[in-house]
């Protein structure tokens, strides 16, 4: 059996090593550490080498952009296992990899602290506004701009809200806490008290109706898309700032940009949106009070290579041995 060449797309002859294709970007020392152990293939699934190898693949490493689904499937009958690198598997079809006995990996830790860092700057920007200067001022103007450039509020009067207690949602409420906001959550589990970080557990209604800020912190699963609607969103304050570095489905953006209409002084900082990238059919594009940003919240050098280490758990399956992190 004949494989695609993973410099110029031509044929060589098939090794002992199992063929692991990487549809999307993976740190260079993650992915030279596979080829060691494996034959590496970086292909997108529409890329006529993956095409042409694909009876042949036996582990797949993909991020964001790849849906392993069904259709995918069907095309990868040597398929052992798929490493997600990254945290959610909202692009994977866990109950179809399942029934083929295909063993899903991902990085489970590997962009909290990113992200963490992430929220807390958006959160500077929502509540300091800041002005650099680029050239000397005169003294009225500089102290018109020390009268115009004030915070309304500081972080310790505030009631930061966390929809979603999990691995992220509970590092956010140590910063915060330390800070000195006081941080309430909403999760549909029970968390251990000492696994809240001071956060104080309340219902859904009154995490929506007392916080100033709303962090959300939910994953993907079905039941959690446009979790956040009309409804939702005319409990909160008319000032609250909604933040979602979460998942883009979780919100109903054309409810958003209504509330955030009725509402100009609230805002919404979104780093996710649903469909990546959005459309000008984006209801939220022109509003001064939504903030759309590209999905960076885990784009740092070191999140992006420790989520390119799901390469550890790949090898692992196809060498026979128990993975680190399996998706349970």
């Amino acid at each position: 059996m004949n494989v695609p060449d993973p410099i110029d797309g031509s044929l060589s002859p098939r090794t002992t090593k199992p063929l692991v294709v990487v549809t999307e970007h993976l740190a260079e020392e993650a992915a030279d550490w596979l080829g060691a152990r494996c034959e590496l293939l970086h292909a997108s699934v529409t890329d006529h080498r993956f095409i042409e190898a694909a009876h042949e693949i036996e582990g797949l490493v993909v991020r964001t952009y790849t849906r392993v689904d069904e259709v995918l499937l069907a095309m990868l009958p040597r398929l052992r296992v798929v490493g997600r690198a990254g945290v959610g598997v909202d692009n994977i079809d866990l109950a179809a990899c399942r029934a083929r006995g295909v063993q899903v990996v991902t990085t489970p830790d590997a962009n909290t602290q990113a992200v963490v860092e992430y929220v807390l700057c958006l959160l500077c920007d929502a509540l300091r506004p800041r002005l650099f200067l680029e050239e000397p001022v005169a003294k009225p103007e500089w102290d018109q701009i020390r009268q115009d450039i004030v915070g309304l509020w500081q972080m310790d009067e505030l009631v930061l809200g966390i929809l979603g207690l999990g691995r992220i949602g509970r590092r956010i409420a140590q910063v915060a806490r330390a800070i000195g906001f006081h941080v309430i959550y909403h999760d549909i589990e029970e968390i251990p008290l000492e696994a809240r970080n001071g956060a104080e557990s309340v219902t859904l209604s009154r995490l929506l109706a007392e916080s100033d800020i709303l962090t959300v912190h939910v994953d993907g699963r079905p039941s959690n898309r446009r979790f956040l609607g009309r409804e939702q969103f005319a409990a909160m304050r008319p000032d609250a700032i909604v933040i979602n570095t979460s998942r883009g489905c979780v919100l109903d953006p054309q409810a958003l940009a209504e509330w955030l209409r009725m509402n100009p002084a609230g805002a919404a900082l979104l780093d996710v949106h649903d469909p990546e990238p959005f459309g000008d059919d984006c209801p939220l594009l022109g509003l001064p009070n939504a903030h759309l940003a590209p999905h960076l919240a885990s784009r740092t050098m070191t999140a992006m290579d420790n989520m390119s280490w799901v390469v550890r758990d790949v090898a692992a399956v196809l060498e026979g041995r128990t993975p680190r992190y399996p998706y349970v």
